[in-house]
């Protein structure tokens, strides 16, 4: 039987809360490869064809929700985002910006700095914002808040995430009244195909014979799925209280392609939104590719990056950092008395 450790197997489902644990396809023959880390190529999932950002923009403004799923930290990605937030601006000057990279119990920190009340030094610092702001996030968190677009903290509570994650559901019960009312009501609402996703992505290379790894994992997959809920959730109350805006959202890219994760829970609050799905994929060279067609179900609309470097090539090594990586939350304190 193989045993895993917990640290692992929680630290490679962040990793697929991020959208950094897929599979990274090549290019093909008749579809033009990203010149560098910072370009895109868009492809229409309907037409198969290249499209300009311009179409895109043209082709989202009667949608209700744009999803951008990422790379975190891939430099294509951002670029990407900020440059379609603008186009979408110039055709329609009421848009909400959500994200994913910021926890809803920092609203009102996000809510000071985007009013001028404070630095970016002290935003930082105030919301937890994540190691890479400055570098990924900053260009289009400025162009909202130069153009006086509504920025949402989308996320749930990092720390009741990690909680969840650890000793289940059940932690909910043990929040103050207060936060348990900035969650959703239903905050584990999920689809079968998002669960096999995940159990797949989770254990599908490692094994599940464990029955305590296996609790862990369902732990695990709950702290997913609060995210997931309370993303649509915000998503719905930025629709309620911004009428006639459109919402751009931006979250790793396992929570939005497929339509599942966040998509198809926030289709399940409101069948009737009209939701609309931009997924990255990898995209290097025109040989020994794998076709166009296994990509088309990822999002209404594809954009073709370059893979980043390759992080680690030696595992031991690998495993030490991501260890390293997660063991500073080791000292939160959860309980459900």
């Amino acid at each position: 039987m193989i045993k895993l450790s917990l640290t692992p197997l929680i630290a490679a489902a962040a990793l697929i809360s991020s959208g950094c644990a897929l599979t990274q396809a090549q290019g093909e023959a008749g579809i033009p490869a990203p010149a560098t880390l910072y370009e895109s190529v868009v492809i229409d999932s309907n037409s198969r064809q290249p499209v300009s950002l311009e179409y895109v923009a043209d082709a989202l403004s009667k949608a209700d929700v744009v999803i951008v799923g990422e790379y975190h930290g891939h430099p294509g990605s951002h670029l990407l985002q900020t440059r379609l937030l603008k186009h979408l601006h110039n055709q329609n000057p009421h848009i909400t910006l959500t994200l994913e990279q910021f926890n809803l119990d920092h609203q009102s920190d996000l809510d000071d700095y985007l009013a001028g009340e404070t630095g970016e030094a002290e935003m930082i610092e105030d919301t937890n914002a994540w190691d890479n702001y400055r570098g990924s996030y900053r260009p289009i968190v400025e162009y909202a808040r130069n153009h006086n677009l509504p920025v949402i903290a989308a996320n749930a509570p990092a720390q009741t995430v990690r909680c969840v994650g650890r000793i289940g559901p059940a932690y909910l019960n043990a929040l103050p009244d207060n936060q348990r009312q900035q969650l959703p009501a239903h905050p584990f609402l999920d689809t079968p195909a998002y669960r096999e996703k995940f159990i797949e992505a989770i254990s599908g290379s490692h094994g599940s014979n464990d029955p305590a790894i296996s609790e862990r994992m369902a732990s695990v997959y709950k702290a997913q799925l609060l995210r997931d809920n309370t993303m649509a959730s915000r998503i719905l109350q930025a629709r309620k209280n911004h009428p006639g805006h459109q919402v751009l959202h931006l979250t790793g890219t396992f929570h939005s392609e497929e339509g599942l994760g966040t998509v198809a829970l926030l289709k399940k609050r409101a069948p009737k939104l009209s939701v609309v799905v931009l997924s990255p994929v990898f995209w290097v060279a025109e040989e020994a590719s794998p076709s166009l067609e296994s990509q088309l179900g990822k999002g209404n609309f594809l954009y073709l990056t370059q893979p980043l470097p390759k992080e680690y090539r030696d595992p031991d090594r690998q495993n030490k950092a991501m260890k390293q990586r997660f063991s500073g939350r080791s000292d939160t304190h959860c309980t459900t008395e």
